[in-house]
């Protein structure tokens, strides 16, 4: 299951803070930020998708993410090589390195990477 984009915005402050009752979400918000309502719906639907929970403190809620910030990311990542790049990830690599704008150092920093993926395999 995806996240909207708005969605995505709210995970991304859970993740940071980990656990926050609403109040600490709409406090880390940038202005202009959400109406208390807007958010409450967003957590209700990220909660029925399965990304967050939550523990009851009398009436209060405390939301933390059930979906760790690499995994999400992982399956993002992992569905645009699939759907975009025929499943190759050499074509993933080849469009990202041609059409992105990395410095030399970025390049070769990329490359260290994938040098040591090689040699762990």
């Amino acid at each position: 299951m995806k996240l909207t984009k708005t969605e995505e915005e709210l995970m991304q402050i859970l993740w940071e803070q980990k656990r926050a009752f609403m109040k600490d979400l709409l406090e880390a918000y940038p202005e202009p930020k959400p109406a208390t309502t807007t958010v409450a719906t967003l957590l209700k639907r990220m909660t029925d998708k399965g990304f967050i929970g939550y523990t009851n403190f009398g009436r209060s809620r405390q939301y933390h993410p059930l979906v760790k910030k690499k995994d999400y990311f992982s399956r993002h990542v992992n569905g645009l090589i699939k759907n975009f790049f025929n499943n190759s990830a050499a074509q993933f690599a080849s469009f990202f390195t041609k059409e992105t704008d990395l410095t030399k150092a970025e390049l070769e920093e990329l490359r260290a990477l994938i040098d040591d993926q090689i040699k762990k395999k």
